[in-house]
Parts: structure tokens; sequence; C-alpha cells
């Protein structure tokens, strides 16, 4: 993988994790296609940006408020043509859960994008993740 590439695929993680530091759903949401295909911790299917956009703007305003996402990326895995399979685990703090992210990320000229994201929470005490 070029590292042009590798450095795009990070950059999509700190853009998110600044939306989220901000409390800001719509900088949150620019990383993931139009048409992204998102499943949340809680097993919800969420189809499109907007309906992305529109259930972090639930969470930052609500249970979420005043929390950060700490990034860890631990898969960057080119899988054909433009698209790259990423495992992130991530922690919400202060006091937030641990999450372990599969994402499908389709770069080309015009940058990358998120076009699939599983997320789950993760069980095992944070010492045993790595």
């Amino acid at each position: 993988m070029a590292d042009d590439d590798m450095d795009g695929v990070r950059a999509l993680w700190r853009a998110m994790a600044d939306g989220w530091r901000r409390g800001d759903a719509e900088a949150f949401g620019t990383v993931f296609d139009e048409d992204v295909e998102f499943v949340t911790v809680r097993g919800e299917e969420l189809r499109g940006r907007v309906a992305v956009v529109a259930g972090h703007a639930r969470l930052f305003a609500g249970p979420l408020r005043n929390t950060r996402l700490i990034p860890d990326i631990r898969l960057v895995r080119p899988v054909g043509g433009e698209l790259t399979l990423v495992h992130a685990v991530t922690t919400i703090e202060p006091d937030g859960p641990t999450t372990h992210a599969q994402a499908v990320v389709a770069g080309d000229g015009s940058g990358h994008r998120i076009i699939a994201f599983h997320n789950m929470t993760v069980t095992a005490p944070r010492e045993e993740q790595k």
C-alpha cells in the first residue's frame, strides 16, 4: 500500500475523532460515503451518511456529550482495486466502552471514504486487547 493511501486511511479516523471531540456530528460524518452501510454497536443498520449523522447528533447531545473517541488502527490491508479493509479499536473517554470496528474504505483520486462500517463493543479487559 502506498504511503499516501495509508495516510488517507488514517486521516479518516483522525477526522472522525476530531468531529467527535467537538460534538459535531456533521464533521464526524464527513468520512462516510453518502451510501455507507453502518452497523452500530447495538446492531442497528444505518443506511447512508444522513442516518449516521442523525444518530450521532443524538448521541453527542445526550449520553456521549463531552466525550472523546481515541482510535487505534490495528489493520490496514488492501483487498483489491481501490478497496482497503481496516480494523480499528476505539475507546470512548472518559469512562466509555471500547469498541472494535471493521471498515471497508474506498480510495481514489478524489480521496478516501468509508463505504461499510461494522462496530461492536469489546468485552475483553483493555489490557487483553493489544
